[in-house]
């Protein structure tokens, strides 16, 4: 069954808005930061992380295998989401935005939920057990990765916020299965 999902009139606004004032060169910005937040180069660089941690310190095996398993579940939760719930992207709504540098993004009906929201979400959470400045680093670079699928009108805003909380809410979740966080294991 697919769940048909219709924006709200301020994420319209907001899209509206961005299409009237954009420019190519922060598109082009935009487009080239938004891959740090791809499945892709995420999934590759967990698993760089993993096998660069086989020969550490356990703690550091510990939060290998975490955010190894985190990453790889981020992956498939927005999939899974997707085959059911349908919404249309905001850079098929307008003409405007397309003369002034906005690309095509991904397949027409899968904006909800956004996946680079998801994975941020996810990562930025298990970054929580770090000192206050990485993780507050962690949060800020994951602040901007997700912004920019708003401004390449590839989600509407609330798709980006509800990504984010379903990643927070999904690496607590694998906490719990993997142990990470807990004193003297997340080194």
């Amino acid at each position: 069954m697919t769940i048909r999902m219709h924006p709200s009139s301020a994420d319209i606004e907001l899209a509206r808005a961005i299409a009237r004032h954009t420019h190519p060169l922060p598109e082009r910005i935009s487009g080239a930061l938004t891959w740090g937040a791809d499945e892709h180069v995420l999934t590759a660089l967990a698993v760089g992380w993993w096998l660069w941690c086989r020969a550490k310190r356990l703690p550091q095996c510990h939060a290998s295998d975490h955010v190894l398993l985190t990453t790889l579940a981020s992956v498939l939760l927005p999939h899974l989401l997707k085959a059911h719930l349908d919404q249309i992207r905001p850079d098929r709504r307008t003409v405007r935005g397309h003369l002034h540098g906005i690309p095509l993004s991904g397949r027409a009906l899968d904006a909800f939920p956004s996946g680079h929201a998801v994975h941020i979400g996810a990562l930025a959470s298990a970054a929580t057990v770090m000192p206050p400045a990485r993780r507050n680093l962690a949060w800020a670079i994951g602040t901007v990765l997700v912004s920019t699928r708003v401004l390449l009108l590839a989600h509407l805003a609330s798709d980006v916020l509800a990504g984010l909380a379903m990643g927070v809410a999904l690496e607590r979740m694998m906490r719990r299965l993997t142990g990470f966080g807990r004193q003297g294991r997340s080194g």
